[in-house]
């Protein structure tokens, strides 16, 4: 895959990444964050084809990873899938997945002259931009995990976004590898119609469909002809088994079988990008055996299920930023036997300025198992009055618990946890940043 560079963009590439290694290390010293987005900005000012002048140097090709949900802990997976057989691997492991966080991660690889020496790019990536960086990019894999409502105030309707990929996809050569979930009607759909090398993943265990339908659905209508589809069952919002009564549409077979599959860390959601992460790696040529081994030793992306003990309790990190997110971290809530919740909203720019999706989670679920609830962030008392909604008063064992300021709600929801018990913690993006830093001492931009 990599290809030699003129001359004049080699002199630029060196500059450009120099001058980015050189903001890079005075931001580190400075401790100022991670400069994970700095250094690429500044970089591609000197040279706007960073991207593309990178990229051509990955030895056996790029993989990127899309999707609203998943994209950390399914890209750090098939790292760790790949760096078991020996592979070196350039990532984007801060979660910068803008186009300067993407030209960031490489340069990270490089040396101080531009020189890439990575055998594969695993490259996470907004599903905003993918029809902007796929031509620069042009990766050997793309992996399409899932659409659901992210940001509406940002980004607007799932159908919008998956007529772009596929426009953009349906440009590149025909040996990309096109990887979507099955389960998911519009991604079906979008891999039905490529031309391109296309191997779906996606479950097959109606042991686990849901009981009913959850609030939080996107895609419930064939995105071929229009007609509402029957679903044998649902998995999570609009994943599931389904057929279309009107033109036939139904979900593609997945390559991999998911009842043969562990998974790695707790709920459902966890078990789809398990399989992204191996279908691609069986894709890319990796031994079942390898994949398998790394499951279990799988270590948790920061605020992925990420697990820590404080002050001799331990506590879990589970990101909840959308409507789908959130039902299924409330799920793994629900499911153990841990009563206390604390749960943080935020709505700055990286989590969304819209919190009107809250009122589609199931937090009625949560409510009504009672124990205590803390909720803390910048819409606090959006959330709690979200709480109360959905309590029933009659019989109502909740304890609900509002504290504005995160380092004392932190401190009251850990008192209120007995020591055999988890403290579940709740976050949107930014609040993940800040509980992490609060209880860890670190901070990560």
């Amino acid at each position: 895959m990599g290809k030699d560079i003129q001359f004049a963009d080699k002199l630029r590439l060196g500059l450009a990444v120099s001058v980015a290694k050189s903001v890079t290390f005075f931001v580190r010293s400075l401790r100022l964050g991670a400069a994970s987005v700095l250094p690429g900005s500044i970089a591609r000012r000197i040279e706007p084809q960073l991207l593309t002048l990178l990229s051509q140097q990955v030895k056996s090709g790029i993989i990127l990873i899309a999707g609203t949900n998943g994209k950390t802990t399914t890209s750090l997976l098939l790292r760790s899938i790949l760096e078991r057989k020996g592979y070196r691997v350039a990532h984007n492991a801060t979660g910068a997945n803008l186009e300067n966080g993407l030209v960031t991660a490489l340069m990270e690889s490089a040396n101080s002259v531009g020189d890439l020496n990575v055998d594969y790019a695993i490259l996470e990536v907004d599903e905003n931009i993918v029809p902007k960086v796929l031509t620069p990019i042009q990766p050997k894999i793309i992996l399409c995990l899932n659409l659901f409502r992210d940001q509406l105030d940002r980004y607007g309707e799932v159908d919008s976004i998956s007529k772009r990929w596929t426009k953009v996809i349906s440009t590149l050569p025909a040996d990309t590898v096109v990887i979507p979930n099955a389960d998911d009607p519009t991604l079906c759909y979008l891999g039905q119609q490529l031309k391109q090398k296309v191997s779906f993943f996606g479950l097959s265990e109606p042991k686990k469909y849901l009981e009913k339908i959850q609030h939080a659905v996107d895609s419930i209508y064939c995105p071929r002809c229009g007609h509402s589809l029957d679903y044998q069952g649902v998995y999570l919002s609009h994943l599931g088994d389904f057929t279309c009564p009107s033109c036939g549409f139904s979900k593609s077979q997945p390559t991999l079988n998911s009842q043969e599959w562990e998974q790695v860390l707790v709920g459902l959601y966890n078990k789809y990008n398990t399989l992204a992460a191996a279908t691609a790696a069986v894709e890319l040529g990796i031994d079942e055996k390898t994949i398998h081994d790394t499951i279990p030793t799988f270590q948790a992306a920061f605020g992925r299920a990420e697990e820590l003990e404080i002050d001799g309790k331990r506590v879990r990190i589970l990101l909840s930023k959308n409507p789908v997110g959130t039902n299924e971290t409330i799920r793994v809530v629900t499911q153990s036997n841990d009563k206390t919740t604390l749960l943080v909203l935020n709505d700055r720019v990286q989590d969304g300025e819209d919190v009107s999706w809250i009122w589609d989670v199931d937090t009625e679920k949560l409510v009504e198992r009672g124990g205590t609830l803390v909720v803390s962030g910048d819409r606090v008392y959006d959330m709690a009055l979200r709480l109360r909604y959905s309590e029933n008063t009659a019989d109502s064992k909740l304890n609900l618990i509002i504290q504005q300021d995160l380092k004392q709600a932190i401190d009251v929801a850990l008192k209120n946890t007995p020591d055999d018990e988890t403290l579940h913690i709740l976050p949107t993006y930014t609040a993940m940043l800040d509980v992490r830093e609060i209880l860890t001492g670190k901070k990560i931009r």
